[in-house]
């Protein structure tokens, strides 16, 4: 079980959400690239980030931190980046930046040929995030939601050539409410692409939790306000994980 931080950017700082509310940021830092190394010196082997700003922009607005942190860390560890990646022009400076994977969340949704397209162009690079609440789609940034059953687009999705899907239980992210296990397990059973799940991760039980799923097609979660605030220590939360899969727990 992979143990992914999460760097959100908000005018060019380190924040996070309260279930996707930009009114209600917490700073966490404004050196973004500080933020990163810190995570790669505790063990992270992959990093998460988000350009908020983007996502509500539809297009990237945090490109020069997003530099800098692929500059401070350069080759360690791969970048998955989300946030106001509506073309294919765009996914190709990303790649060319040294980001590993984009993430298309809204313009997957609304424009599924744009995701089919990019699949097509850059395969092997391309991830889907769907954040869903009581399994609907939501989409721009969470504030509209859709009548889209997150199983059925995310199995439209695969056929697509998608790499994983990302999925966020908004009604749990950024809140240190747990995991939504069952839903993670109910979607990643309809796909045979892996399944990454988000929002709500707040304790070592929520770790342990999944690991007892992994089996499923559930190789990784994100986390993100629980080790800002210190509910969980990333170094020792990893350590677990990998001492669970290593037992298959």
């Amino acid at each position: 079980m992979l143990l992914i931080p999460a760097i959100d950017l908000k005018e060019g700082g380190c924040v996070r959400l309260r279930q996707g509310d930009m009114a209600g940021a917490t700073v966490y830092s404004d050196r973004p690239g500080e933020m990163a190394k810190r995570w790669l010196a505790q063990g992270a082997r992959r990093l998460h980030v988000v350009d908020l700003d983007g996502a509500f922009a539809g297009k990237p607005r945090n490109e020069t931190a997003i530099r800098q942190i692929v500059r401070e860390i350069g080759d360690a560890i791969p970048i998955q980046l989300g946030g106001g990646i509506r073309d294919l022009d765009t996914i190709e400076r990303c790649l060319d930046d040294g980001v590993s994977w984009v993430i298309i969340g809204t313009a997957a949704v609304k424009t599924p040929g744009f995701l089919h397209d990019a699949c097509g162009a850059f395969p092997g690079h391309i991830i889907v995030g769907l954040d869903a609440k009581d399994g609907k789609v939501a989409v721009d940034g969470w504030s509209k939601m859709t009548g889209h059953e997150v199983g059925d687009l995310a199995k439209k999705f695969e056929d697509y050539g998608v790499e994983a899907v990302i999925y966020t239980d908004i009604g749990r992210d950024g809140m240190l409410s747990g995991i939504n296990v069952e839903a993670t397990v109910r979607l990643a059973r309809q796909l045979t692409i892996p399944v990454i799940a988000s929002g709500g991760l707040s304790a070592l039980d929520d770790v342990r939790a999944l690991c007892a799923v992994e089996a499923e097609g559930i190789p990784a979660a994100i986390t993100g306000r629980a080790i800002y605030e210190g509910s969980i220590d990333f170094r020792e939360a990893q350590a677990l994980a990998d001492s669970l899969s290593n037992t298959g727990a």
